[in-house]
């Protein structure tokens, strides 16, 4: 199997592999949904793109999981922009939760309600009751590489179905 984007020795149906997914991304996979192997030390975008061509920095989105409060109750959402973007947290994602505060939630948060590792947090699995913010320019997409929910690996998906997603919504000016 090939790869849609980019050039990766070793390509599954994400389906196909759900045992090297964590447990709530594994249950989430599609057929359309590709995983590719990489190596788990070079998740992070720049060491990704660096290792894995430079072409695919215009090909992948970064998801962040963010904690919007108003009082003592406490909105997460996630927030999913391409990685030649930052996620604008105070402005536009603040407005929609309708948050007074909003900002990107605690590692140990993260990890603990995503059931994902830091780092390879994805969108695809995430609690069915949060809001999944989409940059329409992800959505647009042909096809992006994000996280597995594992530093180990990436899955590579069609901006479609990342905004198919439970969840989804398309927010301008999500990401700038």
């Amino acid at each position: 199997m090939r790869a849609p984007i980019g050039n990766f020795e070793e390509v599954h149906p994400a389906t196909d592999v759900r045992d090297l997914l964590p447990a709530p991304v594994a249950a989430a996979v599609t057929p359309d949904m590709v995983f590719v192997d990489t190596d788990p030390g070079k998740a992070d975008t720049a060491d990704f793109v660096a290792a894995y061509g430079p072409e695919l920095l215009d090909q992948s989105a970064n998801c962040v999981v963010v904690a919007g409060k108003r009082g003592q109750d406490v909105t997460l959402a996630a927030c999913l922009v391409l990685s030649t973007t930052r996620v604008d947290v105070n402005n536009a994602v603040r407005k929609h939760l309708g948050v007074r505060k909003a900002s990107f939630a605690p590692m140990d948060t993260a990890v603990g309600e995503t059931g994902m590792e830091y780092g390879g947090i994805t969108p695809v699995g995430l609690p069915a009751h949060w809001p999944v913010l989409i940059d329409p320019a992800v959505a647009a997409t042909p096809y992006l590489v994000i996280g597995s929910g594992a530093r180990r690996g990436k899955l590579i998906v069609p901006g479609k179905t990342l905004a198919a997603l439970p969840g989804a919504v398309l927010l301008e000016g999500l990401g700038i």
